[in-house]
């Protein structure tokens, strides 16, 4: 009998994290289609690469720095183990602080892709004009180690679990991260050439494909299951299926939500039904139930995706207009600021803290926003991260991939 249930939490973990991984075609496509098509070769580039770097760093060295044997303060984790080198994940072999239900190898994979969706926020917040290398060596750090150092408080056994920080699936730790470290980027980066005038005016740049980026919207939804169903980590006893049942719920029901209340502000406001406002609007209302997806009904998690949808709205004008933050898919606001509304509506359905939720969300904030601003500022300093006036009018795929996406499209 234990050995079934260990080879059904096994199961359920790869395919949750399988589930995860598809999430990263969903960023590829809705990247692809909310920038102009003379950057799609580039930003699908950016989008392969960094994934393919975040699962050789977390197996390098970020998975036994989230999950070390030993830690200093439960503020810094130490190198415990050469897990990374290992031919095999042994569960001594690195500091867990949780039992193990299921495969060594099933955690790494399922914790990796996590991993990777945080790094696939800054490739859309930086699309149309960072350069490929530079934006590559940045991710080597952020995935192999500002994400793991941040991940260790939350899920190694940090100082903000212990203290009663609560974020069961990610809004403060992939999240927020993900987006404190693309505006951490696009604040040295800049914005596209011709996004804004002289007067403060803000120029459209509308995406190639509206469909694609649907699609894209269509696919991060189906994986956001797996996000936040496989985070409960077992389904193998009666309990935990009824858990995972009502995340799955709540997953869709807060996603319905935040496009119906992106849709509506939209009409409102302006009388038209931005189709843009509403892919963002399903991201901001996946964001903001997934700290804390399994406590609420289903009609509670309809109203925190209704919040998320209302305020990305907002976060995306005054990011743009006011700010004149240049985020091309409005990855800051959709995964940032609603990731702070994620994590702070978590104890109006649980017994979670106030005071930690906030300490939360200033610590994981403060910490990757000063580590990657202090990371991409080194690199550029050795390599300009910005791509050329002249190769931004020409466009990335041919300044720096040689193969346009759309070569029949002029």
């Amino acid at each position: 009998m234990e050995e079934l249930k260990f080879a059904l939490d096994t199961f359920y973990a790869v395919m949750a994290g399988a589930l995860v991984m598809w999430m990263a075609a969903g960023f590829t496509m809705l990247e692809a289609g909310m920038v102009q098509k003379k950057d799609v070769s580039e930003i699908v580039t950016k989008n392969i690469g960094l994934y393919s770097i975040a699962c050789i760093m977390y197996l390098l060295c970020g998975f036994a720095l989230m999950y070390p044997s030993d830690a200093f303060a439960n503020l810094l984790p130490a190198f415990g183990t050469s897990v990374g080198l290992s031919t095999s994940l042994a569960n001594e072999d690195i500091g867990i602080p949780y039992g193990m239900d299921y495969s060594q190898q099933a955690d790494f994979f399922f914790q990796v892709v996590f991993v990777a969706t945080a790094m696939s926020i800054v490739s859309g917040a930086v699309a149309g004009r960072m350069k490929l290398l530079p934006f590559f060596i940045f991710a080597v750090v952020l995935t192999g180690f500002i994400y793991p150092v941040q991940g260790y408080w939350n899920w190694g056994g940090g100082f903000l679990s212990s203290g009663g920080y609560s974020d069961y699936a990610g809004s403060g730790t992939v999240h927020l991260c993900g987006a404190a470290a693309a505006l951490a980027v696009v604040l040295v980066l800049g914005p596209r050439k011709g996004k804004y005038n002289s007067d403060g005016s803000t120029n459209p740049m509308p995406g190639s494909n509206i469909p694609m980026a649907a699609l894209g919207v269509w696919i991060l939804w189906l994986g956001w299951f797996g996000f936040n169903g496989g985070s409960e980590l077992v389904v193998s006893n009666e309990s935990a299926a009824i858990a995972v049942s009502q995340v799955f719920l709540n997953t869709n029901m807060a996603a319905a939500g935040g496009v119906v209340a992106a849709i509506l502000t939209s009409l409102v406001l302006t009388g038209k039904m931005d189709v843009t406002m509403a892919m963002n609007g399903a991201i901001a209302g996946l964001v903001a139930i997934t700290a804390g997806p399994s406590a609420p009904s289903a009609g509670a998690a309809l109203l925190i995706g209704a919040a998320g949808g209302v305020l990305v709205y907002f976060s995306i004008l005054y990011f743009d207009k006011r700010l004149k933050l240049d985020d091309p898919v409005g990855a800051i606001s959709a995964h940032g600021v609603v990731g702070i509304l994620g994590v702070m509506v978590v104890p109006l359905t649980s017994d979670a803290s106030f005071l930690w939720q906030a300490i939360g969300v200033i610590s994981i904030a403060g910490f990757t926003f000063f580590a990657s601003l202090g990371t991409i500022l080194l690199i550029n300093n050795f390599m300009p991260i910005r791509a050329s006036d002249e190769e931004q009018d020409v466009g990335l795929d041919l300044s720096e991939i040689g193969v346009e996406a759309y070569p029949d499209f002029k």
